[in-house]
């Protein structure tokens, strides 16, 4: 039973990171279909966040009332709204609604996957979390690189959406079988949520922050990894493009190699990987060259790459059964924030002093987040519990297993 449910959370990682990567490869077709200018695009992909954040809100209290089923339905809608988006999009308005449907479905996806993960990791005391989002990675990274060829052979926009709907609805198949040996996960019946099993806010926002802090650091460097080696080193387009994909091959690599690692090791996992990255952002500040700046970056992805799942499953293991799509939610929407907010900061960072100062700036996201991390998981009152710790009554209302 227990497998089964760590299946159905790499499945469902496997099939979002592949919508993510064809996404990734296909926006500057879908601009072209859509008619878009740069700065109408950017104003577009905000509805992504706009349609993101309150699912992944909602998406909590269903799952603590429903049950974990309704994951296979927002895997499968994801890859129905991707193949809705590359056939509609044509002029802003079209585009603006097809990325306010993938907001939707997305967020939903995010918040569903993560909890059978993180109901699969407490059962079995395994590192699901970690490991799911090495699939991720690696599910963007190849799918990313299989729409960029199909493109290159003129396919049309919609083909690679539709090879990923296909492959969400074998994973949303596999999700529910999966799920069906184990009635308590995918219960449909609503769950009666006694106070004293009600999870407080203030902890999950203090791990939230965290998370922020992680993933402004990660999306920074995605971001304006290529931009950097383009007009800071005179890099071509060929070659700026290898940061955003050396990036997220050494992200999947570094995941799949910390999901290794013993649960006790979190805090030290956390705390050297936010220093890890602090140093990779630094070296490409100071880089020289073109291959320094890969190596930086490479440093950079291998500190961040671990940090939100960690945190992820710091929460997923303190946390009662019946709480765990809202405290799921709460976290993923506050790290969310982060994720959208640190390409702007780079941004900001860039335009008042330049490329080189918003890399140091990013590196000082890695020291904030290893001078926070052991602190504010004290305040939030997480621990790591044993590799087969499960709890089996909740605790006192409001609180969490002491840290």
């Amino acid at each position: 039973m227990r497998n089964r449910l760590a299946k159905a959370a790499y499945f469902a990682a496997a099939a979002f990171g592949a919508f993510w990567g064809t996404w990734g490869s296909a926006v500057p077709r879908v601009r072209d279909q859509a008619a878009l200018d740069d700065a109408q695009l950017g104003t577009a992909l905000l509805f992504v966040s706009a349609g993101a954040l309150p699912a992944m809100l909602l998406t909590g209290r269903l799952l603590d009332r429903r049950g974990l089923r309704f994951t296979a339905y927002a895997v499968v809608s994801l890859g129905a709204a991707g193949v809705v988006l590359s056939v509609t999009a044509h002029g802003l308005v079209a585009l603006c609604v097809g990325l306010t449907l993938v907001g939707v479905t997305s967020g939903a996806a995010d918040v569903a996957m993560n909890s059978v993960g993180g109901r699969a990791e407490q059962r079995s005391g395994r590192p699901i979390i970690t490991r799911s989002g090495a699939l991720f990675s690696a599910a963007v990274v190849v799918s990313s690189l299989g729409t960029g060829a199909a493109y290159a052979f003129d396919a049309p926009t919609w083909i690679p959406f539709a090879v990923v709907l296909a492959a969400s609805a074998l994973a949303a198949t596999a999700i529910l079988r999966a799920l069906a040996a184990d009635p308590e996960a995918a219960s449909d019946a609503p769950a009666v949520v006694p106070a004293s099993a009600k999870t407080a806010l203030a902890p999950l926002l203090l791990v939230g922050t965290l998370g922020a802090l992680a993933f402004a650091s990660e999306n920074a460097h995605q971001s304006w990894g290529a931009v950097f080696l383009q007009d800071v080193l005179n890099a071509g387009p060929g070659i700026s493009a290898l940061a955003p994909a050396a990036f997220a091959a050494v992200v999947a690599l570094t995941r799949f190699g910390a999901s290794t690692l013993n649960p006790t090791h979190a805090r030290t996992v956390l705390v050297l990987g936010a220093a890890v990255a602090a140093a990779g952002a630094m070296v490409v500040a100071r880089a020289p060259s073109v291959p320094i700046a890969l190596a930086g970056l490479v440093l950079a992805a291998a500190g961040t790459a671990a940090l939100y799942p960690t945190l992820l499953s710091i929460v997923s293991r303190n946390v009662v059964e019946s709480s765990r799509g809202r405290a799921t939610s709460i976290v993923t929407v506050v790290s969310y924030l982060g994720f959208l907010l640190g390409p702007v900061y780079v941004g900001l960072w860039a335009s008042a002093t330049s490329l080189r100062g918003a890399m140091i700036a990013i590196a000082a996201l890695g020291v904030a987040l290893a001078a926070l991390t052991l602190p504010l998981l004290t305040l939030s009152r997480y621990t790591i519990t044993s590799p087969t710790a499960e709890p089996t009554t909740p605790p006192a209302s409001g609180s969490h297993t002491p840290a």
